[in-house]
């Protein structure tokens, strides 16, 4: 019986997938209102025998067009450690939620551990700091 368990066990991880799932709430919600949206979106995937290993907020950034009014979106990443079905329900719960206007879920081979190239994008800004004003002629 060990052994046929050990199979089973083997299958179960073999299933479970890597995924990326990136969502764009409305420009007017507060940013505990864009919390409780990621907090739902974990508590659908762990409903569902999944796991969220990262949740990462890039905080309010410009829309390169505007989507259904909104000229600027809260960007929010989870990464996902579960089976196609999971992404399958999270998408369908995140479409019928009228504040997220975009999302897209994307399976990769590995998530990465560290912070993504967004949130070190948004730190090697802070670094520079201030511009300086040029002299007038």
């Amino acid at each position: 019986m060990g052994w046929a368990s050990a199979i089973g066990q083997h299958r179960k991880q073999a299933i479970m997938a890597l995924y990326e799932h990136v969502f764009l709430a409305r420009q007017d919600l507060a940013q505990a209102q864009v919390d409780a949206l990621a907090e739902t979106a974990t508590a659908i995937v762990e409903a569902n025998q999944g796991k969220v290993t990262k949740v990462e907020n890039w905080g309010l950034r410009s829309l390169a067009y505007k989507i259904a009014k909104n000229r600027k979106a809260h960007y929010v990443l989870l990464n996902i450690d579960a089976p196609a079905g999971v992404v399958a329900e999270l998408e369908r719960q995140t479409q019928i939620n009228e504040d997220v206007i975009r999302y897209m879920t994307v399976k990769v081979e590995e998530l990465e551990t560290g912070p993504s190239v967004m949130v070190r994008k948004n730190e090697r800004g802070d670094r520079r700091g201030p511009r300086r004003e040029r002299d007038a002629d």
